[in-house]
């Protein structure tokens, strides 16, 4: 990696719903949070922040998302206290100037407004961060990569529930879409944007 050029970095729900006890926790989001927070730190000017927002109810939901809301009933804005929906306190504190970006789907893409925001801004690489490797985060660059950004994956700041199926996302993303993706770590990205 030698030039990243206009960049932001795009932490997809490093929220409380997964943070904390719920059936939806991530076991090691509290692991890559050092390197997140490091990231956002030093660029919260540069870093968007998405959210993944439940419904308040299954049947506000379209298709087979109603199904996927009965089964997680516990976890509709009906039933789940609002602040779980935050981000982890010690990200929130950076915004401002860091932005969020609520979505109600895995990619943050589908509505468009992200894209926008970023055309208008001249952006050409996404760093990302975040959880869960093979669901949202996947949803994210699979996205950004037919949106014409190049990606940089930080490997020690992206996390899943699922070990097997992180570890393959990762393997997929760095060997299948190489020339639009690149995997590094967060200090190898860091001494980049620092020079």
């Amino acid at each position: 990696m030698t030039h990243v050029g206009n960049w932001r970095h795009l932490c997809i729900d490093m929220q409380r719903i997964f943070a904390e006890d719920t059936p939806w926790h991530v076991d090691w989001m509290n692991a890559v949070l050092p390197q997140v927070e490091e990231l956002a730190g030093r660029f919260p000017e540069k870093t968007i922040f998405t959210r993944f927002i439940p419904p308040l109810r299954a049947q506000d939901m379209p298709g087979a998302w109603q199904e996927y809301y009965r089964k997680w009933w516990m976890l509709t804005r009906e039933h789940m206290a609002a602040e779980m929906a935050e981000l982890v306190p010690s990200l929130s504190r950076l915004v401002p100037p860091a932005r969020t970006f609520d979505k109600r789907t895995y990619s943050p893409w589908t509505k468009g407004a992200l894209h926008q925001t970023l055309i208008a801004e001249n952006v050409e690489t996404l760093v990302v961060t975040g959880g869960e490797t093979d669901v949202c985060v996947l949803a994210a660059v699979l996205g950004a990569i037919d949106l014409g950004y190049h990606v940089v994956l930080l490997s020690d700041a992206v996390c899943s529930g699922a070990d097997g199926t992180h570890d393959a996302a990762l393997e997929l993303l760095g060997d299948r879409f190489s020339v639009q993706l690149e995997v590094c770590t967060t200090e190898q990205f860091l001494k980049l944007a620092a020079g």
